[in-house]
Order: C-alpha cells, then structure tokens, then sequence
C-alpha cells in the first residue's frame, strides 16, 4: 500500500501555499509538524480529495485518486480540523447517521458505532445528546466517525486538540494499534505526541517539506546543541533575548533557561538532551 504526493503545488491567486510537495506514505504513522500557515491543511485537504491542486496529483497504490473517487474515498478516514456535529443527535444516533453516508449496512453501522464508542470511551454516553458533549468529549466522537468505515487510510487535522492528557494517551495508542496495517497521518501543535508514535515527522515551512525523517534522525541532529542554566532573573532575562528559548521557568529570583546555541551560552550553560519542543523551535524559530 502506498499514498505518494507527488509535485503538489497549490496558489490563490499569486500567493504559494504548497510548493512542489513530494511524499511517498506506506504504513505506520506519520507526523505532520509546521507553524501557523506552513500549508499543513491545506495539503491534507489535497490528499483527502476535497481540494485540487494547482499542480501535480496524490496517487493510492499508483492510480490518481481524483480518478478513482468513490474507491479512494471508500479506503478513506478523515478529522478535519473544524470538525461539526448535530447537537440534537445522541453520540450513537452520530454514527449511525454517518455510517449511513458512508454506505454500511445496517447491521454493519450499529456493530461498528458500538465498536468505536467502546474505543473512544464513550459506551457510557451513547445516548447522550452532543450538546452536552465537552470539547474532548465531541472530538473523541470525531475521531470514532473517522473510523467507522475501517480504512487503510486516516488523515487527521489537529486529532488531539481540546483532548486532556489521559485521552492524548489512550489516543496515540489507538494510533498505534491501527498502524500496524494501515496508513496515518496526523498533523498537530502538540509535538510531544509525535515523538511518542510517529513513525516518520514531515517538517513543512511556508508550504515546501523541509525533512521527513523518523523523530531519533531529528533528536539527533541536535545533540550539543541544547543547554540548561539557571541564573538570576535579570541575567536570564537578557540571555533569553540571544538564543532561540525553548522553554524558561522562574522560582526565588532566579531564571532556568533552555536554549539552542552551537557555542556554549553561558559559562553555567549545561548540555542535555534534546527533545521534540527543541526540534520544532531549531526548525522554526526566527528571530
């Protein structure tokens, strides 16, 4: 099985949001990682079929899928990131209501909505209407619509937002169970999700692939290059108007600063290890 982007270009009018995006996706899970306006969206939108691009075509097992249609969309899942739902409906009413658009029989659509509900952890809550849903509570239900027809492939925008950290938890590891055989691709601001299950991260900046590199091949490029000091507030202060800082914590007048530098920042500056947050602002930040 594979999904290959291939020369995906996109503008509006004469402003380039993807810029010859070239990918080739097989199993597992892959990471989409970008600022605000990368283009991630976009080409998501692109490779679900719901958006045509200026250039190039996304290919499923060799055959355009703007070709195929119906077949490619019978393969699909997808969460968008505005993700609606009927507030009068009940959670399993939801379900059915959208196994139904999908084509599942009957029979098919209950055994499935009972299926996910159970997954999502909402068995409890299926008569329950969606108005009285939290914001956690409706994208669990996103995500159990995304699955109903049991696709091969699975594009979710932004999965884990409004999700708190138990269910980001049992989610990666419902992703990790469904990519055993099956194709995912999630795109999110919360990059400690990545390093937990993502096969492969694809780094995408003003609309053109930076990397696409397993999250150890990224870490590493950066080893020597993360620090930790603690110093008084004022000179923190200071310091963290010269580096590119990771994250800074403040107790007793004194700062801890993290920060990327190829040079030792401060003679206090320790190395350490570096994690997802130091990838993303390595690849992102400017000053």
């Amino acid at each position: 099985m594979s999904l290959v982007v291939e020369n995906i270009s996109k503008v509006y009018g004469e402003t380039p949001v993807l810029e010859h995006v070239n990918l080739t996706l097989e199993y597992g899970i892959y990471g989409l990682l970008g600022p605000n306006g990368a283009g991630k969206t976009t080409l998501m939108r692109i490779m679900t079929d719901l958006l045509v691009p200026s250039t190039g075509r996304v290919l499923y097992n060799g055959k355009d899928i703007s070709v195929l249609g119906s077949v490619f969309r019978d393969k699909l899942g997808y969460l968008p990131q505005e993700f609606g739902v009927y507030p009068s409906f009940t959670a399993e009413q939801f379900l059915l209501y959208i196994a139904k658009l999908k084509g599942l029989s009957k029979f098919e659509a209950k055994r499935r909505s009972d299926e996910l509900l159970e997954l999502v952890d909402l068995a409890d809550k299926k008569k329950k209407k969606l108005d009285g849903f939290s914001g956690g509570q409706r994208q669990r239900i996103g995500i159990a619509q995304a699955l109903l027809n049991d696709p091969q492939i699975i594009i979710m925008d932004e999965p884990t937002a409004g999700l708190d950290p138990e269910e980001r938890i049992r989610f990666r590891g419902i992703l990790s169970d469904l990519s055993q055989n099956r194709t995912v691709l999630l795109s999110t601001h919360i990059v400690s999700d990545l390093e937990a299950v993502a096969n492969e991260v694809i780094l995408l900046k003003k609309g053109k692939v930076l990397e696409m590199k397993k999250p150890a091949e990224l870490l590493s490029s950066l080893n020597g290059t993360v620090w930790t000091v603690t110093l008084p507030t004022n000179e923190g202060a200071i310091l963290a108007k010269q580096y590119p800082l990771s994250n800074i914590s403040h107790f007793d007048e004194k700062s801890t600063l993290r920060l990327l530098s190829e040079q030792q920042p401060h003679p206090a500056a320790q190395l350490v290890t570096p994690n997802m947050e130091d990838m993303y602002l390595s690849f992102f930040y400017e000053l």
